[in-house]
């Protein structure tokens, strides 16, 4: 009995352990914070119609393009797409780099994939 009470008490433990162990992997899958994926829901559904249907197929785009493009890069390349329409000297500058289009070139790569997968 006090054996059988043993096991259990280590597969107990053993199965806490994988769970502990297993959220921070969660929550490198889950970088975009809530507010990130709303903004872009709502966008998404301003463009596509706001219906039902519209809120599944951009909650599912924001999904997709989570998966492909860590959030510090979407972040980069949504400020490189409001800044160039920053008129004169300061937007041109976000408009000539070569960094600046890769990291709009990565999110677009990314929204199309989410529009294959989604839409």
């Amino acid at each position: 009995m006090a054996r059988l009470a043993k096991t259990l008490a280590s597969g107990a433990a053993l199965i806490f352990a994988c769970a502990v162990d297993a959220s921070p992997q969660a929550a490198e899958l889950n970088d975009y914070p809530t507010s990130a994926r709303v903004d872009y829901v709502f966008g998404c559904m301003k463009a596509n119609g706001e219906t039902r249907r519209s809120l599944e197929q951009c909650s599912c785009s924001i999904d997709v393009i989570a998966s492909i493009l860590p959030y510090d890069r979407y972040v980069a390349a949504e400020t490189v797409l409001r800044m160039v329409q920053v008129p004169g000297m300061l937007g041109g500058e976000f408009r000539s780099t070569d960094i600046a289009r890769n990291a709009v070139e990565d999110l677009r790569r990314a929204q199309a994939e989410a529009e294959v997968r989604c839409f």
